[in-house]
């Protein structure tokens, strides 16, 4: 006897699509999959991360959890699962959901919310759920409704929330939970603030000032993912917040199985070898970021063995002379310091002369003048300028220099924060990047300098320190960041 084909309809493909994606157990996981071909036009490859991340998303959804912090490495998907694909199946599941996104970023809040109406709109998703549609009077990138009473708001983590809430109280007000919304927090600070008190502990503040109170109902959820960037982060904050039970879900790049045994979380996107070569880089940042095991600053910020060591300077670009003025000349005070550097061939950068002292403006100004003299005919790559920082005793000089007209000299901007420069710019030490002479008469004092500098300024001096990052940031860090003019 033949066998009848059975021939599927579109109609029936496309309930089965419908029942997969609503399925309580497995269905976000194919409507991830399912979606993201759609938007992206490649497959969404599932690791077994990404699981673990799902199955902590279906506790929240199922009402087993309301205060989920995730902690995972950079660009491992955790926007994508977590805020863009989480939020448009809710959607699905229940229209009425209200939300707020905050980030750190404006740009990616707004990305993310974009991409969540696209997938909201889309032909696909209409064809299968017919149109959900998005209220005409709010459709705006920051603030947008649903036909249903829905709402999403996408706005930085110091951006305004009043008047807006998360979850519906009205339909959690009986025994059984319903999901209806949450509160997401995506990398709430920029990890170049990590070091900032002030910028840090803004950002903790408003968790008690303003965010927790935007929760509708005792059972709206909470869902944090982020990267550690500081021990004292939100992530750090919450871990000691005695008033709400948070679950943390901690994942970390490069898994240690025991017997100097190692396993990366994902080898599709960093092998074991290319993670050591990333803690090889800057051990701190990966320790923290990609291992969520932020370590307490001390002393040994800086270590003194990560500088490469020149006793012949290679073949140089350009040499520039950068300059840190003390404001008083007081013992206790610092020193001024002028310090050449320059940009080898292969990408390096190289310290070839320190002058360091304690001087009147008159006298500053003749030892900066008879610096540039002394450096000026050497012919291993032009010496273009000179860069001191415009502030208190150092816009004096500039300006005297300015005068004679014979030395361009430029003022450096300094926005941030001393350790916040450092942190920035240590990465390029440790990787041997910046170079310092083998033997100098002041190569001791500059080391002694450098692995003495501490976090909270209890170190006696910093004034070389300064010269050295802003010659790190304008020759290395300035070839793509284009700091300094």
């Amino acid at each position: 006897m033949q066998s009848q084909a059975v021939i599927l309809t579109d109609e029936i493909i496309v309930q089965r699509i419908r029942e997969r994606c609503e399925d309580e157990t497995n269905g976000f996981k194919f409507f991830v999959q399912y979606f993201y071909l759609r938007q992206k036009g490649t497959p969404f490859i599932i690791n077994w991360h990404h699981d673990k991340i799902i199955d902590a998303l279906m506790d929240v959804w199922h009402g087993r959890t309301t205060f989920l912090n995730i902690n995972i490495p950079p660009r491992y998907s955790k926007t994508e699962l977590v805020i863009i694909m989480f939020s448009a199946w809710a959607f699905m599941k229940n229209p009425r959901c209200e939300f707020i996104h905050l980030s750190y970023s404006e740009q990616l809040v707004l990305e993310n919310s974009e991409r969540i109406r696209e997938i909201l709109k889309s032909a696909e998703f209409r064809e299968i759920w017919g149109d959900l549609s998005i209220n005409p009077n709010k459709d705006s990138k920051g603030s947008w409704g649903t036909g249903k009473n829905g709402s999403f708001l996408a706005t930085s983590s110091g951006g305004g929330v009043t008047g807006f809430g998360a979850g519906r109280f009205d339909e959690n007000k009986k025994a059984k939970f319903t999901f209806s919304g949450a509160i997401l927090i995506d990398d709430p600070l920029k990890p170049s603030d990590a070091f900032s008190d002030v910028k840090r502990e803004f950002v903790n503040s408003r968790w008690d000032s303003t965010i927790k109170s935007r929760r509708n109902s005792p059972k709206t959820p909470v869902i944090c993912i982020m990267q550690r960037i500081h021990e004292n982060d939100f992530a750090g904050l919450i871990r000691k917040d005695p008033e709400f039970d948070w679950v943390h879900l901690v994942l970390e790049a490069l898994i240690d199985e025991g017997e100097k045994t190692e396993r990366a979380l994902w080898e599709a996107k960093h092998t074991v070898e290319q993670l050591k070569a990333i803690r090889g880089k800057n051990s701190y940042n990966f320790s923290a970021q990609y291992q969520q095991n932020p370590k307490p600053l001390g002393g040994g910020i800086i270590k003194g063995a990560w500088f490469k060591r020149h006793s012949i300077v290679p073949k140089l670009k350009y040499r520039v002379i950068y300059a840190d003025t003390a404001q008083k000349t007081k013992e206790r005070n610092d020193y001024s310091v002028f310090e050449c550097w320059g940009l080898g061939e292969e990408g390096g950068i190289y310290l070839l002369d320190v002058k360091r002292g304690k001087w009147e403006a008159p006298e500053l100004k003749k030892t900066a003048i008879d610096f540039w003299n002394k450096h000026k005919p050497l012919k291993n790559g032009t010496l273009r300028s000179m860069k001191v920082e415009d502030k208190a005793s150092g816009t004096g000089l500039i300006q005297d220099i300015h005068r004679e007209g014979k030395i361009p000299v430029k003022g450096i901007p300094r926005e941030t924060d001393k350790l916040t420069r450092v942190m920035d710019n240590v990465s390029y030490i440790e990787s041997g990047y910046v170079s310092i002479p083998e033997e100098a008469e002041w190569i001791s004092d500059f080391i002694h300098e450098c692995e003495a500098f501490t976090k909270d300024d209890t170190h006696a001096h910093d004034d070389q320190i300064d010269p050295m990052c802003d010659a790190i940031t304008d020759m290395l860090a300035g070839q793509t960041r284009g700091f300094f003019s």
